[in-house]
């Protein structure tokens, strides 16, 4: 009897056992479907701004269009800035004039190379590169020297063959995050002539180390030309670099021979193969493909006359000449400048590499415009199908686009996404990936995440950070728009109660920013929710604010200022050919009028004119605009309770 009593209750308790395990079991599966819920939405934050930034950039062209039809001085004042903006060929330097007197001193503790180049040069170059070190200006300009010369060899499409020893090995954007680069090379070897890589684009801007990344893909690919393979991305352009700071990185490095660097650098991506093929069956491209895209077209198109894929064809007077005084280069300007239409790409072969570098891949049918980034297309399965049958292809490849497992298969297979650079929004925010292909075109897929500690932090605390950044940005966008933005609140704010309904201020929010989020969800992190479920919309704008360079200006004026910042620094740099940071208040004022006129902007230039008479602080007539503009910054609340935290410790 008590051997039957023991057993039932052993019974008994396995099943509330197995029950509190069920329990658990299925807390902690919603637990981690919640997170992961949030991580996805942090990523969309990102996202989102990440493109509306780009479309913003490609706006730009359109500015510089009207720019030269309207700034009746332009070809007086800088003729070589018209050669530069709009990709017209420059005469080819020599090594002596690329190189130039630039001396290596004794004192220098860097890595020396020794030309031809060797794999001795490349493991010299990784090693240093690890410890830090900066590589010579001279040897940098020697290796673009070397690169421009050898890839003007090449066609606008690279044919490559696998082989049953020799796997080849597709690697997506890297924006200069250094560490991958090296995480990758450790699980799969060096380049060598039994170990070939194919480097998909974006191999600069955003991160610290673009111009190391440059130098090792480029001295793996002086030394071993058939086995490393580089196509040209969609930031492998100087106006892209000006925005995300592949531009800044080179100043600041090589501050002596940046200009000259950079010079040679435009005139290089230029020449960057625009795709690469894989044994006549896959198509590795960085974006993607439109229901135009004509292969038979892009091989012979010119297609160094592109140096920047975000100035289309612009028809300019072929001959000028001016008044023989020297513009701010020093270049005399009754120099001949040959601005022939003839020397860009015609329009449609302008549009055929927009398509190739700026587009993306959807689940719908068709090929729509794409309208988050601005440029290029979306395309769908059919698409896909399209045209890998005309060309009896069997799949594409590309990158262009941040993937959290950091690649992605969509298309019945036919498409693959890779993205190399993991952490690329934020600690934990992404994997990346390489992918591997072998003889029989099988793709194998490699992840990884640099990470800095010797163990994954715990998935809530590494949402927490990706939550938390996202959301920082996300304000700082709003902040930028906060008189528009009250105007939308206080419109549907009928009883001007300072609240609204969560479905009114959602509605606001997307009218305003256009940034296509899911603002419900996002709304109890944005602004303060009562006990009938009403935002108090201005509660959104508490934590934070634009520091005002000069007290006496306007609100309005500082808002538009902050948000159109990147883009007035874009063109003041492009206008500032010499790289010294001044301009004139002339020159200032001109280009402010133009960029009113085109962008439409409420704002009275007179209020610009006055405040940049106070940013002239020397009162010599000129402005370092740069300064000017790092003058408008977002305060975050909790930046000074962590520095006033700090301080009390």
């Amino acid at each position: 009897m008590g051997c039957n009593i023991s057993s039932s209750t052993k019974t008994k308790r396995s099943e509330n056992v197995l029950r509190a395990a069920l329990i658990i079991q299925n807390w902690y599966r919603g637990y981690r479907a919640r997170l992961k819920t949030r991580q996805r939405y942090a990523l969309t934050i990102f996202q989102s701004i990440e493109y509306a930034d780009e479309q913003g950039q490609l706006q730009l062209s359109n500015f510089f269009t009207f720019m030269l039809e309207n700034y009746s001085h332009i070809h007086e004042r800088d003729p070589e800035f018209v050669n530069r903006l709009f990709g017209y060929a420059l005469q080819d330097k020599g090594r002596q004039e690329c190189v130039g007197l630039v001396d290596v001193p004794d004192s220098y503790t860097g890595p020396r190379l020794q030309f031809p180049l060797t794999f001795t040069d490349l493991r010299l170059l990784i090693e240093a590169f690890k410890r830090q070190q900066i590589l010579h200006a001279r040897y940098v300009l020697e290796v673009l020297f070397e690169t421009k010369k050898n890839l003007k060899q090449m066609p606008n499409f690279t044919h490559v063959k696998s082989s049953p020893a020799k796997d080849i090995t597709i690697c997506g954007d890297l924006h200069g995050k250094l560490d991958d680069l090296f995480l990758i090379f450790y699980k799969n070897g060096l380049p060598s002539e039994s170990n070939s890589y194919i480097f998909n684009g974006d191999f600069v801007d955003r991160g610290k180390n673009s111009i190391e990344i440059l130098m090792i893909l480029f001295v793996s690919f002086l030394v071993y030309p058939n086995s490393l393979h580089l196509n040209r991305g969609n930031h492998e352009d100087f106006l892209m670099n000006m925005r995300y700071g592949f531009t800044k990185e080179i100043l600041h490095k090589y501050k002596l021979h940046g200009k000259k660097i950079l010079q040679l650098l435009e005139e290089l991506f230029a020449w960057l193969p625009i795709g690469t093929i894989v044994d006549n069956e896959v198509l590795v491209i960085h974006g993607g493909i439109s229901e135009s895209t004509d292969l038979n077209l892009l091989y012979s198109i010119k297609r160094n006359k592109m140096k920047s894929v975000l100035m289309p064809p612009t028809p300019v007077d072929d001959n000028y000449v001016t008044d023989g005084k020297k513009n701010k280069i020093g270049m005399a300007r009754g120099t001949k400048v040959t601005t022939s239409f003839s020397e860009q790409l015609a329009k449609h072969e302008w549009e055929q590499v927009i398509d190739l570098l700026w587009s993306d891949p959807r689940s719908k049918r068709g090929c729509y415009p794409n309208t988050c980034r601005g440029g290029g297309c979306y395309f769908g399965p059919d698409i896909t199908s399209k045209i890998l049958n005309k060309y009896q292809l069997k799949m594409i490849v590309r990158s262009h686009e941040c993937k959290p497992e950091g690649y992605e298969v969509c298309h019945d297979g036919k498409v693959i996404t890779v993205f190399s650079a993991s952490n690329y929004y934020e600690e934990g925010s992404n994997r990346g990936a390489y992918v591997k292909l072998d003889f029989g075109l099988v793709p194998r897929f490699f992840q990884y995440q640099v990470t800095k500690a010797t163990c994954l932090r715990p998935l809530y605390q590494r949402v927490h950070t990706i939550e938390t950044s996202a959301i920082r940005i996300l304000k700082e966008r709003m902040i930028s728009r906060k008189s528009d933005l009250i105007n939308a609140f206080q419109l549907q704010d009928c009883n001007k109660s300072g609240k609204l309904s969560v479905s009114q201020w959602a509605s606001s929010m997307e009218n305003v920013l256009g940034l296509n989020l899911p603002w419900r969800f996002l709304s109890s992190h944005l602004g303060t929710i009562d006990k009938d479920g009403n935002i108090d919309y201005m509660s959104c704008f508490d934590d934070m604010h634009i520091q005002k360079p000069v007290q006496e200006v306007q609100s309005a004026l500082i808002e538009t200022l902050y948000r159109y910042r990147p883009d007035l620094q874009i063109i003041f740099n492009v206008i500032d050919s010499d790289h010294s940071g001044l301009i004139s208040m002339e020159e200032f004022q001109s280009m402010w009028n133009l960029f009113n006129s085109h962008y439409n902007i409420c704002i009275d230039n007179s209020q610009v004119d006055e405040l940049a008479r106070r940013m002239d602080l020397n009162k010599d007539g000129s402005i370092d605009f740069n300064e000017f503009l790092k003058a408008f910054y977002v305060v975050h609340k909790l930046d000074h309770l962590n520095k006033s935290d700090t301080k009390n410790m």
